[in-house]
């Protein structure tokens, strides 16, 4: 079974029907949903992209990276060279679980939770854990700007109960994730877009912990050589399939090009038992 662990449920990008279409066009059997985070963005030149992604795998230019994707007004909107785009602190959980119940065999939940949206982390988690569909928390401190620390409450009952904390991961203090497994050691985390922002450096502190992945999502963030660089030094079992939906490349019809990271995976991959963990296998083990 191919599941897609990381979709965020932007239905101004790309209604329900035309994602169910393409996921039945990409042989992909499930989605884990989430709320979105931010409004629309349009889609940076390649130029501006190349650059970033450069930056962001050298590590004497990971300034250039802060100064290309990590702006914040005082407001805690995200200020990039596309314009202001407003951030949302508390992201819809109740229209993810809405569409996972009315479409129970294709869809799955995640929980989005931000310690400083305003919501208590612990009740707004035990209002969904129990729904069809709940598989984990998904948390983002870089834009959320908080240190992952401030979701402790939450990892520990999510450790109790066996299922993960996916998290994006920022620049310095918002992506300091080792002091949460520090205290929540058998806590399951997943790193988005293979370790975001510092990939290499990321590796190195996850590899040999069993309870830590990443997912593969992305086509802004993670190119070809991230990928394959991703696996080769992790692990196939340490490493899952996303998208990042309806967010990155797009096809002839101007939509997302959901079968585009799948694609990528295959091609990198070609030997079937390494797509099959990869693409789905992983991450039903992981999720129980």
């Amino acid at each position: 079974m191919i599941i897609d662990c990381h979709y965020h449920l932007e239905t101004k990008l790309l209604t329900v029907d035309k994602l169910l279409k393409k996921m039945d066009e990409s042989g992909v059997a499930k989605v884990a949903l989430m709320g979105v985070i931010n409004e629309p963005i349009p889609k940076p030149s390649e130029f501006l992209l190349n650059i970033f992604r450069f930056s962001l795998t050298h590590g004497k230019f990971h300034f250039l990276a802060k100064l290309l994707g990590a702006n914040f007004t005082s407001e805690g909107n995200l200020k990039i060279p596309a314009g202001t785009f407003q951030i949302y602190l508390n992201p819809d959980n109740e229209s993810v679980f809405q569409i996972v119940a009315n479409n129970p065999d294709r869809f799955l939940a995640w929980v989005f939770i931000n310690p400083r949206g305003g919501k208590d982390q612990i009740l707004e988690l035990n209002k969904w854990k129990d729904k069809p569909g709940f598989i984990g928390v998904k948390a983002h401190p870089f834009w959320h700007r908080y240190q992952p620390i401030e979701l402790l409450p939450v990892a520990v009952e999510l450790a109790k109960i066996g299922k993960p904390l996916l998290i994006h991961a920022g620049f310095d203090e918002h992506g300091d994730y080792d002091v949460l497994l520090k205290k929540v050691p058998d806590l399951k985390l997943i790193l988005a877009h293979a370790g975001f922002p510092l990939y290499s450096d990321a590796w190195g502190k996850i590899k040999d912990n069993k309870n830590v992945y990443v997912d593969l999502s992305q086509s802004s963030y993670l190119n070809e050589k991230v990928t394959r660089q991703a696996v080769k030094y992790l692990g196939v079992k340490k490493c899952l399939f996303g998208t990042d939906g309806p967010y990155g490349l797009h096809e002839d019809d101007d939509l997302f090009d959901y079968g585009f990271i799948k694609r990528r995976i295959e091609k990198l991959f070609p030997d079937k038992e390494i797509q099959q963990k990869l693409l789905g296998e992983n991450f039903l083990e992981l999720i129980g």
